[in-house]
């Protein structure tokens, strides 16, 4: 086999791909904390360059945005840190209530000559497992977040060098005359959507969070800041946020107060994810469902929670990236929605 064929060609990328990804997933304990400062750099990237148009010094606005950062991080970790505790703790009672609902849930059908066996049913489907995934997945962020002052440091030097990182990027592609428009349509896209993303992210679980207040759910906030980090997963992760959410509602009040619960998660998400986020992001940028759930798994096996949570974002700016060029631009319409033709990214 010609070393120059297409098929060694695309051998030796995969090949080359194969290396990559094991080396990412050896070195995940570093990789972990890098992708998470990149993360947060890039959703803050919009404040700093809103302060730069209007003169205020660098230094200055880094240090205000990290002592911002610094600060929501603390707030919500006492805060949220004692909600898991609280709910951990209460979480054999809550699967106890859950086997007393079943029964009655049982009863109800079998007076309609439905005969269900409650012990089968609770081996193969238990939901006190889906809120113990939820509050693992809480507890393996707040573990990404041990290393927190490795990752103020970075995001620190990240916004700091973030003007100087297009003209890099220029002169590593052999472009120094900045004619590669793509580099900076890619830089730019990846800017408006992670920033963009956080935004709709907040507000969505700042709508859950009051919503579940005004119904007096136990662990609000812990909820909450759930469908805040799960709605960089579209589609799949509003149902993971609400699963736990709805049973502890069922528990709590009854079926009335689980069908509320569930029906507020419909509505915000829907007003968020199909009307608000598809405004601001404008048309050509979703992911097809098959392809976020594949993301979903292959980003949570190589990097852990934050890999789950960042899948989304990092596939996205893969399909940015892939519809910069024009000879990869088939590609990102593989990884794209039915029916969507992408375009290049501006």
């Amino acid at each position: 086999m010609e070393l120059r064929s297409p098929t060694a060609k695309v051998l030796i990328v995969l090949a080359a791909l194969v290396i990559v990804l094991a080396g990412i997933k050896a070195a995940s304990a570093i990789m972990v904390p890098f992708f998470l400062s990149g993360f947060i750099a890039i959703a803050c990237s919009p404040l700093i360059n809103w302060a730069t148009r209007r003169k205020i010094p660098k230094w200055v606005s880094v240090t205000l945005v990290i002592l911002i950062i610094v600060f929501i991080g603390f707030l919500l970790a006492g805060l949220v840190g004692q909600s898991l505790a609280d709910f951990k703790q209460n979480l054999p009672a809550y699967k106890l209530k859950l086997g007393d609902e079943f029964s009655w849930i049982a009863e109800r059908l079998a007076a309609f000559n439905i005969h269900i066996d409650r012990n089968l049913i609770a081996s193969y489907l238990d939901p006190g497992m889906a809120m113990s995934v939820a509050t693992n997945f809480i507890s393996g962020m707040g573990g990404a977040l041990s290393n927190l002052l490795l990752i103020l440091l970075t995001v620190i030097f990240m916004l700091f060098e973030s003007d100087s990182i297009p003209k890099r990027l220029h002169i590593a592609l052999a472009d120094p005359d900045m004619k590669m428009k793509h580099v900076d349509r890619f830089i730019k896209s990846v800017n408006s959507y992670l920033a963009i993303k956080t935004v709709v992210s907040l507000a969505t679980g700042l709508f859950i969070g009051v919503w579940l207040y005004v119904m007096d759910i136990d662990h609000f906030l812990l909820w909450a800041v759930l469908a805040f980090l799960l709605n960089y997963i579209p589609n799949i992760g509003s149902i993971i946020a609400a699963i736990p959410t709805v049973i502890i509602a069922f528990v709590q009040y009854g079926l009335a107060s689980a069908g509320l619960v569930a029906l507020g998660f419909v509505l915000v998400n829907t007003i968020m994810g199909n009307m608000v986020e598809p405004k601001l992001l404008g048309r050509g940028m979703g992911l097809s469902t098959l392809v976020v759930f594949l993301s979903l798994i292959f980003w949570g096996w190589l990097l852990g929670s934050v890999g789950m949570l960042l899948s989304v974002p990092l596939t996205m700016i893969v399909k940015i990236a892939l519809e910069s060029r024009e000879e990869s631009r088939w590609l990102a319409v593989l990884l794209s929605s039915e029916g969507e033709k992408t375009r290049p990214v501006y």
